[in-house]
């Protein structure tokens, strides 16, 4: 049986869905994802994903609630993994007029990416590694692997929207995530955290 794990950069499957308007796929088990993607006898080991939490901004409290909900939903699943980067303010300006405002930038979603694959497959913890990128910066750790564990394989799943010819050529195999899948791998519209509570997917995402 092949082992496999799965590494999902969120921000870059969720602007391709963005890209798409696929808005309703927002809500999307990740998990259930993973395990779509395997061929017969392979077996998932675990699944990371990898995000930041919005930086509040005064205009944006609505999608800080909605990614909070979500990320709630995603820790009821006992087989994922969320691993967080953060945002960095970053001043910008109109080249027209000049004008200049502050704005966020996601940081350390490529690196915590490529060090849980390398660990992991320094540790030996998976024979196939499926990335949900389509993100050129992650393609020198995908060279690495190549190189240093021939026998290890790196098959790239391209989000709606989102294609790199550079991450494909260093990939073992790529291929690119359906509609189809996603629709088949929504979460339950509520899901009952370990306490009780009761989380609702966002009316904004149906």
């Amino acid at each position: 049986m092949t082992r496999v794990i799965a590494c999902i950069d969120g921000f870059n499957l969720y602007f391709g869905l963005r890209s798409k308007g696929w808005r309703r796929y927002y809500w999307l088990d990740l998990a259930g994802l993973s395990q779509s993607l395997l061929k017969p006898g392979h077996i998932l080991q675990s699944v990371h994903y990898f995000t930041a939490r919005i930086r509040a901004n005064g205009r944006n409290n609505e999608d800080m609630r909605r990614q909070n909900t979500y990320l709630e939903a995603l820790a009821t699943r006992p087989d994922l993994h969320t691993h967080f980067g953060h945002y960095l303010e970053k001043k910008r300006e109109c080249h027209l007029c000049g004008a200049q405002w502050l704005d966020y930038e996601e940081k350390m979603t490529d690196v915590n990416i490529a060090v849980q694959m390398l660990n992991d497959v320094c540790e030996d913890r998976f024979d196939t590694a499926l990335l949900v990128s389509g993100d050129s910066d992650l393609t020198p750790p995908l060279d690495w692997v190549r190189s240093r564990y021939p026998t290890k394989r790196v098959v790239v799943a391209l989000p709606p929207g989102r294609h790199s010819v550079q991450l494909t050529r260093a990939a073992g195999g790529y291929l690119t995530i359906g509609e189809d899948k996603l629709r088949q791998n929504s979460l339950p519209d509520t899901i009952t955290r370990t306490d009780g509570y009761l989380l609702t997917r966002p009316d904004h995402w149906r």
